[in-house]
């Protein structure tokens, strides 16, 4: 008699975040994956410390500024004491000698804040294909697309008629812009394309919460809608 197939474990998560509104959004993201399961959620680097000596997990998703320390002080005692865990960093964090540090540490991929569902998905999705990968490779080739697998993510897809050239010209005008913002009419003679084109990406940056907008008041007329950057999600 055969025996039954037994399902794979799921890849163990714990989150790390000290916003308790988003460890929980974070958390529902991780459980709508499948193939994946949160193991637990921190809010700090004294609660995973313990949290780990305790526990094991296969992945952290880990904020890199916490109320007692950077997110990279508890990556490095992790490997002082042997744990081997991967870690997906979500951050605001742009320092990319704080990336090329937390690669050097077992960072497999940065996530930046804001972001969407199938921002996560995506990353998580092509993390477990290559922590999938075993055996002996065949050659080079086979060596490349295990890391292609982990090191080329694809941008989440844009609605219909947006393209991600046009949306990284709107986002690098609108983070130029300062706390003053942009209206779209200034964003269209920034970026060379129509208001009504301008607005729809910046709509888009609004829904996916990298932006917010607000009415600005003149003397007569209707209000002025003007972006504004998020810097901290």
């Amino acid at each position: 008699m055969s025996r039954p197939d037994t399902a794979p474990r799921p890849i163990r998560v714990l989150v790390v975040e000290d916003d308790p509104v988003a460890a929980d959004a974070h958390a529902l993201y991780v459980g709508r994956v499948p193939g994946f399961a949160v193991a637990g959620i921190a809010h700090s680097l004294g609660d995973a410390s313990h949290f780990l000596k305790r526990t094991p997990v296969d992945l952290l998703l880990l904020d890199l500024f916490l109320p007692d320390g950077h997110g990279l002080q508890l990556l490095r005692s992790l490997r002082t004491a042997g744990h081997t865990a991967d870690v997906i960093a979500v951050t605001s964090a742009r320092d990319l000698t704080v990336v090329r540090e937390g690669v050097s540490l077992g960072v497999v991929q940065y996530v930046l804040k804001p972001f969407t569902f199938a921002t996560l998905r995506d990353r998580l999705t092509r993390y477990a294909e290559f922590r999938s990968v075993a055996g002996e490779a065949s050659g080079q080739e086979e060596v490349d697309r295990a890391f292609a697998a982990l090191r080329a993510p694809q941008p989440a897809a844009l609605p219909k008629g947006l393209s991600q050239a046009t949306l990284q010209s709107i986002t690098e005008a609108l983070r130029g812009a300062g706390d003053d913002g942009l209206s779209s009419g200034s964003a269209a003679g920034a970026v060379g394309i129509s208001r009504i084109t301008a607005r729809r990406y910046l709509e888009h940056l609004v829904t996916t919460g990298r932006a917010a907008r607000s009415p600005r008041y003149g003397q007569i007329g209707r209000p002025e809608l003007r972006y504004h950057w998020q810097r901290r999600a």
